[in-house]
């Protein structure tokens, strides 16, 4: 676990103006105040090594479920408003990580600081 949340550290951390602090218990990534990553190991023993990112809406939700249900699953909580888990443990595609907590924090991140050049 702590490779992977370092891991993850790393990704989310290199965003601009990103806060990580603790919420539900979990390690969490905020930017001005919004979430947009959550890191879970097994969460209410689920038994799962996951990061929950947001998505667009619904659509891009189902869309990614259906795509690739191996990677993607819908979080508790998280899942009724858009949000994906993906998947980090055996082999995850870090590459595909880092896209998606980059892309969740796009939608979090206030418009200023889009418009100030984001990522």
């Amino acid at each position: 676990m702590t490779d992977t949340l370092s891991r993850l550290r790393e990704i989310a951390l290199l965003l601009p103006d990103v806060e990580e602090r603790e919420s539900h218990g979990q390690p969490t990534f905020f930017v001005a105040g919004k979430q947009f990553a959550q890191f879970r190991d097994d969460h209410h023993g689920d038994g799962r090594v996951v990061v929950c990112v947001k998505t667009s809406g619904e659509d891009e939700q189902a869309m990614l479920l259906d795509a690739a249900p191996d990677t993607y699953s819908k979080p508790a909580y998280l899942g009724p408003s858009g949000w994906v888990a993906i998947d980090l443990s055996g082999d995850a595609d870090w590459t595909l990580v880092e896209d998606r907590v980059a892309r969740s924090w796009e939608l979090a991140a206030p418009r200023a600081l889009l418009e100030a050049g984001g990522r």
